[in-house]
């Protein structure tokens, strides 16, 4: 056998493996793959169990071609595996769900009618395929195994974060459960795998709130018929809908459907109107619906009902959800309760989606920051349905703010975002106080990404002395008016702008001054570049810059001044250009903040012997690297050159108390050089 789509057993399973007991193995089998034991001090951990696959449909007409493939699971293992994610989590030993816990949700008839199919016969499932097609679902004798394996794997996922033994879970699991309704199994769901292990939960430890995010392309209903009146468990479902008539069909799922008596407004349906939503439209629902309402709940634990079924590609979805999009959802929700993530696996159907998406969530919970999003807009039917959402669940959540959903398609020509505003503000405040002009740019791309944030003297090319300034944004202070509704105080907010008294200093000495602000925007909506890492776009524009404009200076004296994120633009131009730099550089300046490591050079002995001599690092007095006893003090401090302790602790005010230094050390610089 092998463990391909075609939903046969993988080859792992034992080969005398007895089909007709369900309940025979004591211990599930391990792996193929032989793992390193996991360190004690991992915070992740993970379920998987290959015995979960023997519950497959090649007792059905159409063998093999069910979209639950038992290969789901493992494609998400395997790809876990060859990204290495599985070294940096630990793996939790998988049980079967006992009675009494299953019971906690569903009825005992639904446990008795999962059961008995381990002592059908093969007549008896040939005669009751239409029956149970009848509710989208296929059986073996083995799903009574599978069921428990997966509902299990959910509880102990749930109860070791619970409990405090991990931080975040990943539940590599199936069958799904989302659809299992308190008396009826469905939508190829047999025992509601989270709602199980919430009461398990719940009874156990003394976590008692939880948000349920659903993002399964289906609504699951029987998720929320859990908790329909239980005003400690939030559910939230992004779904699509089409006026009830995509599955599970009906009302229930519906924008209305609120919960009811001491659950009313505990149940959130965010229900796409239309096949096609994508990340754009997700992300919009999260930062207008899902994230105000789960702040204002303030849960212990959140649960993911992680089905990717609305990913790029997926045949029954339809959708257009990327990897990218989960992770970034992902993040989000790591901001709740602690960081307590629990990840279940739902739906998902196009294998190489599932799996990639899968790996993007995993990748999120270990720490990974989410890929980089383009421009997103927000379809119109989503922004209208998210509107029609934040006006009826207002009535429940005082964080909504219905007006600020509302679609702004009216208004569209006439709005600016806010950095583009700041942006302009500074090039026109660099202008007319220093008369500096803006640095045009030969590329399109870097144009649409860097234009109006590289500024120069006008005397770049004839100043002894030049300057160059990296630096981030500025810090935009916003004082809220309406904290329930988080309306902005406009004449009480404001840009800090740390760099406003070094430009100034510069500028009064007459050295020339060549200001970057590396922080990329989001090309436009019409431009498609190659997506790549941040730190590629900033060397590309550090060697562009030193290519195009430094190097043909008559600058006798350059000096590199990096605050902030802008330290890591002095590190990409010194790795990049390291020779030249040695040759026309006399100082390298590093402002860094607490959570922040001053760069070296790559490790060449003669950059290093160079950077050691001609470097100031900045650093706040009760830094890390200060700690008592850290030993990397002492290492720290041999590599670098003249280190500056400044009693700050706010990281925005460090640069203007360095000044000084930074101004008596350049003026030193220069007249040892002149």
């Amino acid at each position: 056998m092998d463990g391909d789509a075609n939903g046969t057993a993988p080859p792992e399973l034992s080969e005398d493996w007895n089909m007709a007991s369900a309940d025979a193995p004591t211990e599930p089998s391990e792996p193929r793959e032989s793992l390193p034991p996991a360190p004690d001090n991992l915070t992740v951990g993970y379920v998987y169990e290959p015995q979960m696959m023997l519950h497959s449909d090649e007792n059905t007409s159409s063998a093999g071609d069910h979209p639950e493939q038992p290969a789901r699971i493992r494609y998400i293992y395997d790809l876990f595996h060859q990204h290495k994610c599985l070294v940096r989590m630990r793996k939790l030993k998988i049980r079967k769900a006992e009675k009494e816990e299953v019971l906690l949700v569903h009825s005992e008839a639904l446990w008795e009618h999962v059961m008995q199919l381990r002592d059908m016969s093969p007549e008896e499932f040939t005669l009751s395929e239409s029956f149970y097609e009848a509710d989208s679902l296929y059986v073996h004798p083995m799903t009574p195994l599978s069921a428990r394996l997966s509902c299990g794997g959910v509880i102990e996922a749930t109860l070791a974060v619970a409990r405090g033994e991990l931080l975040k879970t990943f539940a590599i699991v199936r069958p799904p459960g989302h659809h299992a309704e308190p008396n009826r199994p469905m939508g190829f769901c047999f025992f509601n795998n989270v709602s199980v292990a919430i009461k398990v939960m719940q009874n156990l430890t003394p976590i008692k709130k939880v948000l349920i995010l659903d993002w399964d392309v289906h609504h699951g209903n029987g998720t929320q018929k859990a908790f329909n009146e239980d005003p400690n468990v939030l559910y939230i479902s992004l779904h699509r809908y089409e006026g009830g008539r995509f599955y599970p069909s009906g009302p229930f799922g519906s924008m209305v459907s609120s919960g009811e008596g001491p659950g009313l407004g505990f149940s959130v349906n965010i229900p796409w109107p239309e096949k096609g939503t994508g990340d754009a439209d997700y992300i919009h629902a999260f930062q207008r619906i899902v994230m105000p309402i789960a702040i204002e709940f303030s849960p212990e634990m959140v649960i993911i009902s992680a089905g990717f079924d609305a990913a790029e590609g997926d045949h029954l979805g339809e959708c257009k959800v990327t990897p990218a999009g989960y992770a970034h959802m992902t993040h989000m929700l790591s901001g709740l309760a602690g960081g307590r993530v629990v990840v279940a696996l739902e739906g998902g159907y196009n294998l190489e989606a599932t799996s990639t998406s899968a790996l993007s969530v995993g990748r999120t919970l270990l720490g990974e920051a989410p890929p980089e999003l383009g421009p997103l807009v927000a379809s119109e039917a989503a922004s209208e349905t998210v509107w029609q959402v934040a006006v009826h669940q207002s009535k429940y959540w005082h964080n909504l703010d219905p007006k600020a959903c509302e679609p702004k398609d009216e208004f569209e020509d006439n709005t600016f975002s806010i950095p583009e505003i700041l942006k302009e503000h500074r090039q026109a405040y660099m202008y007319q106080k220093h008369n500096m002009l803006e640095v045009p740019f030969l590329y399109e791309e870097q144009q649409d990404r860097f234009s109006q944030q590289i500024m120069c003297t006008k005397e770049i090319f004839d100043k002894d002395v030049l300057v160059i300034f990296t630096h981030g944004f500025g810090d935009l202070r916003v004082e809220i008016a309406n904290t329930l509704e988080c309306n902005v105080h406009m004449e009480h907010s404001y840009l800090i702008d740390a760099s406003r008294k070094l430009v100034e200093w510069i500028t009064n000495e007459k050295y020339a001054l060549l200001d970057i602000n590396i922080l990329p925007r989001p090309v436009p909506a019409n431009r498609a570049y190659e997506k790549r890492k941040p730190e590629e776009y900033t060397r590309d524009l550090m060697t562009y810059l030193w290519d195009n404009y430094v190097v043909i200076t008559n600058a006798k004296h350059i000096v590199l001044i990096g605050h902030g994120p802008g330290v890591l633009a002095l590190r990409e131009l010194m790795d990049a250009r390291m020779a030249a730099i040695m040759r026309k550089v006399f100082l390298v300046v590093q402002v860094v903040g607490h959570a922040d490591v001053p760069l070296l050079p790559k490790k060449d002995p003669d950059a290093i012997k160079w950077y050691h001599k001609n470097s100031l690092v900045i650093i706040p007095s009760r830094h890390y690297l200060r700690a008592k006893g850290n030993p990397q003090e002492v290492v720290w401090r041999k590599r670098h050159g003249a280190i500056c302790e400044i009693d700050e602790e706010k990281a925005i005010k460090l640069l203007t108390k360095a000044l000084p230094v930074i101004r008596q050390t350049v003026r030193n610089a220069v007249g040892q050089q002149g």
